[in-house]
């Protein structure tokens, strides 16, 4: 199978872990807020606070940037978001497309964070025909038909993939085929690809059952803590238990 395009993203060249990079759009979310604010500058504390990382975490991220702040001083704001802008590659425009125009599709097509962050939804495509036409966001829906050219047309990489769950890896081939390299899947399904294609999974209902086994949790300890004659739970929430291997929190979406 054609794996298309072979860009690659220049943190891997330079040896920046991945957990780096997934906490990279974090720093740039509340680098940018303060920039908005015309905060000159932010101490390590400050920024890690605004960002929910350790401050020690935060100067290590960074010393991989080459990135280490004034001392006394902290971070220059604005040289910080350029810095964190270009290792993320958003210094340029990514066309996008969204396969699967229902209500989920819709909505990441009205969703206007894209066009600030780097990113330009340059397609629409279903597989409903009566949907072909339609305009969603201002675009017109297009096809799955003429998905191969779409991508070629508007030099895509990225594809965003919002069907069923049953459509999501034919879609998936379809894009890979095409010559896109990156893929976000919101399908409820674990997607197959070979190397040389990035795909980052998306489920609510994952994430909403995580919260529901916590509230669980902190109900029966309520319950428990009840029953010895009120005095308070010792049990504390084991940060381990919802943590990825390295001590982080996934994110699930960028707000």
């Amino acid at each position: 199978m054609a794996t298309g395009r072979t860009h690659r993203p220049a943190t891997r060249s330079r040896g920046i872990p991945e957990a780096t990079v997934a906490r990279l759009p974090l720093y740039l979310r509340a680098l940018t807020a303060l920039s908005e604010r015309s905060v000159p500058t932010v101490s390590s504390e400050e920024l890690a606070a605004a960002a929910g990382v350790n401050s020690a975490k935060l100067r290590k991220d960074f010393s991989y940037l080459g990135s280490y702040g004034t001392r006394g001083v902290g971070y220059d704001v604005e040289y910080l978001v350029y810095q964190i802008s270009r290792e993320l590659g958003l210094t340029q425009d990514w066309p996008v497309v969204i396969v699967g125009i229902g209500n989920l599709g819709a909505a990441l097509a009205n969703y206007g964070g894209f066009a600030s962050r780097g990113f330009r939804v340059a397609a629409l495509i279903d597989a409903d025909p009566a949907m072909a036409g339609k305009p969603v966001a201002g675009i017109p829906v297009q096809h799955t038909d003429d998905l191969e050219k779409i991508i070629e047309d508007n030099g895509v990489s990225i594809g965003v993939i919002a069907t069923p769950a049953g459509a999501a890896q034919q879609v998936c081939d379809r894009l890979v085929a095409a010559g896109v390299t990156s893929i976000l899947n919101f399908a409820p399904t674990v997607l197959s690809v070979p190397d040389g294609v990035d795909v980052r999974k998306v489920d609510l209902s994952i994430e909403l059952q995580i919260l529901a086994f916590h509230e669980q949790r902190k109900a029966g300890e309520e319950a428990a803590a009840g029953t010895d004659g009120g005095a308070p739970a010792v049990a504390a929430r084991s940060e381990s238990a919802d943590q990825g291997p390295d001590g982080d929190v996934p994110a699930v979406m960028p707000a």
